[in-house]
């Protein structure tokens, strides 16, 4: 089954099932059965057979899985078996965390420039990286071959900033805005709605209260 024919459910899962298999190599582990995999990620076990065989199985009936081989497997699906250079684009308090958060390199996503209109934190560094103008976007995409852009602007400054993202050839956008952006269709964008999640754990809180 080629790629676009996948679910977005079963592609959801595929970080936890790289995640899980990560510590189970840290852990020493060097197989695991389909139904072991599914006590540790409360996933049923033909679930997880059938997402895996989505791309091909991995397994084998009677051994189960080899760790090390469908971990790494899985990261060439999920393309984290290559370096993906990325900028920050708002660099208040939440552009800055996420400039900060370390384990981001572990998976190949290297922030590379941080920028903002700001003119009381340009030239802050964030870990090394000097937060930078806006006037200076275009040219450093082009300079650095940036390739997704983390957006942590105030919506009414995300959709103009987005379409320049765009023209200066960004692929892929991480949209911590709180708007859904039009953007052409080969553009890549995965939106994370803070307040949204947060609702929906209010809402799981007053259903577990009931």
């Amino acid at each position: 089954m080629g790629k676009e024919g996948i679910s977005r459910a079963v592609i959801k899962r595929l970080p936890r099932y790289y995640r899980y298999l990560g510590e189970l190599m840290e852990a020493g582990q060097e197989r695991i059965s389909s139904g072991d995999l599914s006590k540790l990620m409360n996933v049923t076990a033909s679930q997880i057979r059938q997402d895996l065989n989505n791309f091909g199985g991995f397994g084998q009936q009677g051994y189960g899985y080899n760790v090390e081989y469908l971990y790494n497997e899985i990261g060439k699906l999920l393309g984290i078996d290559r370096r993906h250079n990325i900028i920050v684009v708002g660099s208040g308090h939440l552009g800055q965390a996420i400039a900060n958060y370390a384990n981001f390199e572990r998976r190949g996503f290297i922030v590379k420039g941080m920028f903002d209109k700001n003119p009381e934190i340009i030239g802050k560094e964030i870990r090394g990286i000097k937060i930078m103008s806006m006037e200076e976007l275009g040219d450093f995409i082009k300079s650095n071959r940036i390739e997704i852009a983390a957006l942590t602007l105030p919506k009414q400054q995300a959709e103009e900033i987005a379409d320049s993202l765009v023209k200066y050839g960004i692929k892929g956008i991480w949209n911590f805005a709180h708007i859904d952006l039009k953007l052409p269709k080969d553009i890549v964008v995965e939106n994370v709605h803070l307040s949204e999640s947060l609702m929906r754990l209010s809402y799981n809180l007053t259903t577990v209260e009931k």
